[in-house]
């Protein structure tokens, strides 16, 4: 057996699911001005057997309303990735830490989508990925170095965060400075010569005040041949008013990335080709340049004990100079012509050997930049109203974001054998030509009013309601599109609501339904179709009834659901360059997890989901009636554990599981199911840790993504390899 080369961002593919943590943590309080490292976005501390556990892999609220609120009080499925499971997991990208979850599968490179492409529930998340409560839709590659936490709001959730959320948000909870000092370098060597570097300090400046700094840098190398990546970043915070009634949090994120985008594999016979996972099909100067910075500002005002204001300030800017080159086509090289498959649309048939093939390249260049003003305002406030106990959140958000790409091309690229490609860099005859300059922006403005109202000891209801305003204009100097677009604008209103009620009859046992809305216009990202911009927003509605156990005295959670999502008034293609608002996509299921410690010395996460993805209603020209979605799999299933043999020694491991999905729509291309296993052990100090992680123990060739481009590309998955990690804390 060899280790194989994998990069260490994306070495750990593990896990489980299924419990929540405290979300939007930010904006908790502490009121207590001498704890010491002790807030909403670290772990709780729980008991088992009368002794205090710290780095569990539960957590024990999550904020479901944008304020901190009890699990039980949350009508909906969250599952939540927390800073104890990412450390376990040596987790080092947000794409390997959502890998945790069922119902998530990740994405590839998708022509100019350079970043995290994340479907949930079968529906994209693109837009739908938020930074402490604030939206943060830029094409980057995120880290997890700067994270507490990674939180999933499954089911359409447009009444708190506005458009999108078809499928649910993705919620990353930065840390933040603490009362006390600590501090932790963190070293990484891995068995595909990748090295990786953390540091996290935290320093205590008065009794209210606090400043912290997170960074990493790290080269990494991948299974995939050629791709090598350097990232570096750091995240300051600064806090002021801890435990006060008028608290201040001024925070960044700065990042650095040189990477190489892995286009991936073609498809021929319907299936991923059969070759060599590290087989590469780009060129060596390819590279990815992303620049991002991220400023916030939140200062919250406790009125009274029933009353706070809210308000938090966020610019994000992203930019991205990418040079990258994928495949093309798949077809025979005679004479210096290169013929390609016209089967392409069904995966390539092809009675040929695969050593009597070659593949296109192509390349995906162009430079954008991305930027958003964010403000969100809530006021949180408890009252009573004769019997009935209320805890009302209302808020105002207002955004602005501007997306400019140009694109280029590269020609004269070179075709490769499909077997054994050469890896060579640009010819020096390629000519270099400008494309589409596409610029766009938008404007958005929301308010939202949610309530829930305490019947009685049993008895709960939730009910909010949002408006939102939309407005978004375009404008491309070149389109290839029939009829050219050239120019879009979109104003669109819309209204989301959210119902819930909750049973509880004990503290052990908790019972709930509820339904909730969504919308997305055909300008939510920014770009467009042709066609489609004159098109009313796609609506999505979900129901769902689920329950939520604490055994075991509270240490473990066991969560269950059912839910049925459906989308209508989907954009369908009739004819070239015309679409209409006629489809209809469902997706039903059910869902149920395990997470927290079944004795204090073993811990555990786990979580199973079914999907039925199904396109109930498309055009005949579309050929994806009654079809799968793409690249969501019927059946998903994580699970991590680990148990303390001793005081310092720990061992535990896991396993993924993922059935058989398709590449596109028309389900013409397909990869089959695997299960990836995983282990781990650790020898913990007071000052140190030391920790060894195998991941893919059995070498399975899988794949780990799929993009539906030229027909359906897949990316192959990590083999086997080793890491080595070591923590300081002084």
């Amino acid at each position: 057996m060899r280790f194989k080369k994998t990069r260490p961002a994306l070495l750990v593919a593990l896990a489980l699911q299924q419990l929540y943590s405290p979300a939007f943590a930010q904006t908790t309080t502490n009121d207590n001005k001498n704890d010491k490292l002790i807030d909403a976005t670290q772990l709780p501390e729980i008991k088992v057997s009368g002794q205090k556990v710290t780095d569990d892999f539960a957590a024990s609220t999550f904020a479901g309303f944008r304020t901190p609120t009890p699990l039980r009080d949350v009508p909906q499925t969250v599952t939540v990735v927390n800073r104890a499971l990412m450390d376990s997991q040596a987790i080092a990208s947000l794409s390997e830490a959502l890998r945790n979850v069922p119902g998530i599968t990740v994405g590839g490179a998708e022509g100019g989508q350079i970043g995290n492409n994340i479907n949930l529930r079968g529906f994209t998340a693109r837009t739908d990925m938020y930074l402490n409560g604030m939206r943060d839709s830029g094409q980057y590659y995120r880290d997890t170095y700067y994270l507490e936490s990674v939180e999933v709001l499954k089911g359409p959730s447009s009444m708190l965060f506005g458009r999108g959320s078809t499928g649910g948000v993705i919620n990353q909870v930065s840390k933040r400075p603490q009362l006390g000092d600590a501090n932790q370098i963190t070293g990484t060597v891995d068995t595909n010569g990748g090295v990786r570097s953390t540091g996290d300090f935290n320093r205590q400046l008065s009794d209210t005040s606090a400043v912290r700094v997170a960074m990493m840098g790290q080269k990494a190398q991948t299974t995939r041949d050629v791709i090598t990546n350097k990232d570096f970043g750091i995240a300051p915070s600064l806090r002021f008013g801890i435990g006060t009634q008028t608290e201040i949090t001024l925070s960044a994120i700065l990042s650095h990335n040189d990477d190489m985008v892995d286009y991936g594999i073609p498809a021929v016979n319907g299936r991923p080709v059969k070759v060599n996972r590290d087989t590469y099909y780009g060129l060596t100067d390819d590279r990815v340049l992303q620049k991002t910075a991220i400023l916030s500002g939140l200062i919250e005002h406790k009125l009274n004990s029933d009353v706070t204001l809210r308000n938090q300030l966020q610019y994000s800017y992203y930019s991205t100079d990418a040079q990258a080159t994928g495949l093309n086509a798949v077809g025979t090289l005679a004479g210096g012509v290169f013929t390609p498959f016209t089967t392409q649309a069904a995966g390539n048939t092809t009675a040929l050997p695969l050593s009597a093939l070659s593949v296109r390249l192509t390349s995906h260049d162009r430079v954008f930049k991305n930027q958003m003003l964010n403000n969100q305002t809530d006021l949180i406030a408890k009252f009573d109203t004769g019997t009935l106990k209320h805890t009302m959140i209302a808020g105002a958000a207002l955004s602005r974001e501007t997306f400019e790409s140009q694109a280029t091309a590269r020609s004269n690229l070179p075709v490769v054998s499909l077997v054994n490609p050469a890896y060579l860099s640009t010819p020096a005859n390629s000519v270099k030509t400008i494309g589409n300059n596409a610029d766009s922006e938008a404007t958005s403005v929301g308010a939202y009013i949610n309530d829930t109202i305490e019947l009685n000891k049993q008895w709960k209801l939730v009910g909010g309601v949002r408006w939102d305003r939309f407005k978004a204009g375009l404008t491309n100097t070149v389109s290839t599109a029939t009829p050219p677009l050239l120019k879009a604008d979109q104003t669109v209103s819309f209204t989301s609501v959210r119902g819930g009620v909750i049973y509880q009859p004990n503290d052990v046992q908790s019972y709930y339904a509820s339904y909730g809305t969504s919308f997305n216009p055909s300008l939510e990202t920014l770009t467009a179709t042709a066609g489609t911009q004159t098109l009313e927003p796609e609506k999505s509605r979900s129901y769902e009834i689920g329950t939520k156990w604490d055994v075991l005295g509270g240490n473990l959670s066991l969560t269950s659901a059912l839910f049925d999502i459906e989308k209508t008034n989907s954009r369908s293609q009739v004819s070239p360059g015309i679409y209409i608002s006629n489809g209809d996509v469902r997706v039903t299921g059910f869902e149920f997890g395990a997470a927290g410690r079944i004795t204090r010395d073993w811990q555990l996460m786990g979580g199973y989901t079914h999907l039925n993805p199904t396109i109930a209603r498309a055009s005949a020209l579309e050929n994806t009636q009654g079809k799968d979605l793409a690249n969501t799999p019927r059946d998903m299933a994580t699970l991590w554990t680990t148990y303390k043999l001793t005081p310092q020694w720990e061992a535990g491991g896991g396993a993924t599981y993922m059935s058989s999905r398709f590449a596109n729509n028309t389900n013409t291309v397909s990869a089959a199911g695997y299960t990836r296993w995983d282990g781990t052990i650790a020898y913990h100090l007071p000052k140190y840790d030391i920790r060894l992680n195998l991941l893919n123990l059995t070498n399975k060739d899988y794949i780990g993504s799929l993009i539906p481009s030229n027909g359906g590309r897949s990316v192959p998955g990590s083999g086997r390899t080793a890491l080595i990690t070591v923590v300081h804390r002084f």
